[in-house]
């Protein structure tokens, strides 16, 4: 019984787990992974900050960690990397209509920290996006730089990035539910 119990426990999880679309991957200097994903939509809270899940087809997700291997001194390998002010705009190809939003911190039991918002997509679900997402370095305000930092890596954690992803299908996550 313990073990059909677990199996259907441990199914539920990885179904939770892979029901993400990975929409790109990206390195960048100094060892900052990207991972940039269409999940399930989801209840979020404050509710006054967020959309309700009902209002909404997708989870936009940005998971922004340091790398496990080639990283400054001192960096917890696979830790969160805090500060990012990151967008994300999705257009539709069909239409032209497009919606953006700024992904701000969450945290959950499947991702642990990672920056998403919840989305309406400006359009039909089976209906292909383009997706861009912009990354900026926290201001000098939010994170102050040692002189070790500043010697190895200069005045700032990262310089600015933008990704472009082509011929999104978020359908699939889009129909699909947490529940």
């Amino acid at each position: 019984m313990k073990y059909i119990l677990f199996t259907i426990i441990m199914i539920n999880l990885n179904f939770l787990t892979a029901q993400e679309l990975v929409i790109g991957e990206e390195t960048i200097e100094p060892g900052i992974v990207f991972i940039f994903e269409g999940a399930i939509k989801d209840h979020v809270m404050p509710n006054r900050m967020h959309l309700n899940e009902n209002e909404t087809n997708i989870h936009i997700e940005a998971r922004v960690n340091w790398d496990t291997k080639d990283v400054p001194n001192g960096t917890p390998h696979g830790g969160f990397v805090a500060y990012l002010h990151i967008t994300a705009k999705l257009i539709n190809q069909e239409t032209g209509l497009s919606t953006f939003i700024d992904l701000l911190p969450h945290i959950n039991l499947i991702d642990n920290y990672h920056y998403a918002r919840n989305i309406s997509l400006p359009g039909k679900v089976d209906d292909l996006y383009s997706v861009e997402f912009n990354v900026l370095p926290p201001t000098n305000i939010e994170l102050s730089l040692h002189k070790d930092w500043l010697d190895n890596y200069g005045g700032r954690l990262m310089k600015e990035y933008s990704f472009s992803y082509e011929n999104v299908d978020f359908e699939e996550i889009a129909n699909a539910s947490r529940n």
